[in-house]
C-alpha cells in the first residue's frame, strides 16, 4: 500500500553526527563547533535553495568549514577538511536505528532515506554506518537542484517515488524539516532528540516522540487504526 512507505532524513535523525566531535576539539579547539558547523551548512543550503543556487552538499560542507576556520583565525589545510569530510561519510548510526526500521519493515512498510546529501555521499554514509539492508531505497534532492525544506524537494521525491504526496510521512529530528514536509502536503513524525523547543512557527507534526522506536510504534498504530476506521 502507498501509505505503507516512510521517508527517514539521514544527518542526525539516522545517522549521529555527535561522534565527530573530537575532530572538531582537536582543529578547533572545541566540541561544540560540530553543531556550530552543522547550523552553518543548513543554514546556507537554505539559502541556496530560497535564492535558487544550483551547488552540492558536500560542497557547501566543505565552503563552511572553511567559513567557520577563518571565523577563528584558523588556516583549514586540505587534508584537515578531507579528514572532517571524510568522517562524515563514516557516521554511525544512533542506537535506535536498526531495530525500528527492522520493526517497521516487519510491520509491512517500505523504507526510504531522503537527504540534501548527494546520492555519493548518502550511499557511502549508510553503506559505512552498516544500513544498506535496511532501507529500500536511497533518494537525494540533488536532481532538484534545491535542498529540503524548499517545497519542490518533498514533490521531487514523491514524483520519483509515483505516489501521490499526501501517502507519504517524513520521518525528521530537524523541526525545519517537517515543517517543509508538512507545507508540501505530506505527514511528518518529529523525533526530539535534542530536547529543544519544537519551533512555535512551524507547522507541527501529529507524531512526535523523543526515540525511534517510540516514533515507528506509533506510525504502524496510527496506520492500523485508519485501515479499521476505513474498513
Amino acid at each position: 500500500m502507498s501509505r505503507n512507505t516512510v521517508l527517514f532524513d539521514v544527518n542526525e535523525t539516522v545517522l549521529d553526527i555527535g561522534t565527530l566531535k573530537p575532530i572538531f576539539k582537536a582543529v578547533f579547539g572545541e566540541e561544540s563547533a560540530a553543531a556550530t558547523w552543522f547550523s552553518m551548512l543548513l543554514h546556507s543550503t537554505t539559502v541556496c535553495a530560497l535564492t535558487h543556487v544550483k551547488t552540492r552538499f558536500a560542497t557547501v560542507a566543505g565552503i563552511m568549514l572553511h567559513t567557520l576556520a577563518a571565523r577563528r583565525g584558523i588556516l583549514l589545510s586540505d587534508d584537515t577538511q578531507h579528514e572532517i569530510l571524510n568522517n562524515f561519510a563514516n557516521l554511525p548510526p544512533h542506537k535506535d536505528i536498526k531495530p525500528s526500521l527492522n520493526k517497521l519493515r516487519l510491520a509491512g512498510y517500505r523504507t526510504v532515506a531522503f537527504s540534501n546529501s548527494s546520492t555519493e555521499l548518502m550511499g557511502k554514509q549508510i553503506d559505512n554506518a552498516g544500513l544498506t539492508n535496511n532501507f529500500d531505497q536511497l533518494i537525494s534532492v540533488e536532481d532538484t537542484g534545491s535542498f529540503k525544506p524548499a517545497t519542490e524537494a518533498y514533490s521531487f521525491v514523491a514524483h520519483h517515488l509515483r505516489q501521490p504526496i499526501q501517502d507519504l510521512r517524513l520521518v525528521a529530528t530537524h523541526d525545519w524539516d517537517t515543517h517543509g514536509a508538512l507545507c508540501a502536503g505530506m505527514k511528518a513524525a518529529y523525533l526530539d532528540r535534542s530536547g529543544a523547543p519544537y519551533h512555535a512557527c512551524y507547522r507541527k507534526p501529529d507524531i512526535v516522540a523523543k526515540n525511534m522506536n517510540d516514533i515507528v510504534a506509533k506510525i504502524i498504530a496510527m496506520n492500523g487504526e485508519s485501515q479499521e476506521t476505513s474498513d
